[in-house]
C-alpha cells in the first residue's frame, strides 16, 4: 500500500518542553532545538524526531489504567542485548530523574517500565541482536 504521508514528528505533551527533551537527548542522544518556550525539537539520532509541546493544565498519564485516563502511547528504547547492559541503563535514567513503574517478571517480558519526568511511560527493552 502507498503511504499517503510522511511521519515527520512524535509530539508529547507535558509541562516543560525544554526540561523534557533535556532529558530524552540524555537518553536517546541528539540535542534540542528550541524553536520557541512551548515548542522544542529532538532528532534522536538513527531514531525518530520527538517534538515537546508545553501544554497548560497538563495531566500526566495513569499507567496501567484502562480507562479515559490510561497512557496514551509510550517509547521503547534499545538498551542493549544483555541484563548488565539494561541494569546500566536504568541506573542512568533513574539518575535523569525517571522513575520505575514496573520491573514485575521483567526477566520474563524483556522489558522495563518507567516514567520520564513529566509522568509518560517509557521502556527499556532488552534486544538480543541476531
Amino acid at each position: 500500500m502507498a503511504a499517503v504521508a510522511r511521519l515527520h514528528s512524535v509530539v508529547v505533551d507535558c509541562p516543560d518542553p525544554r526540561e523534557l527533551a533535556v532529558f530524552y537527548a540524555a537518553v536517546g542522544g541528539g540535542t534540542p532545538v528550541e524553536e520557541n518556550p512551548d515548542w522544542v525539537v529532538l532528532q534522536i539520532p538513527a531514531g525518530p524526531r520527538l517534538a515537546f509541546q508545553r501544554a497548560p493544565g497538563y495531566s500526566p498519564p495513569d499507567w496501567p489504567r484502562a480507562d479515559h485516563d490510561s497512557q496514551q502511547f509510550h517509547l521503547d528504547f534499545d538498551a542493549g542485548g544483555t541484563w548488565e547492559e539494561v541494569d546500566a541503563a536504568e541506573e542512568k535514567v533513574l539518575a535523569l530523574g525517571a522513575r520505575v513503574l514496573d520491573r514485575e517478571d521483567d526477566r520474563t517480558k524483556d522489558f522495563r517500565v518507567y516514567a520520564d519526568p513529566a509522568g509518560h511511560p517509557f521502556c527499556l527493552c532488552r534486544y538480543e541482536q541476531p
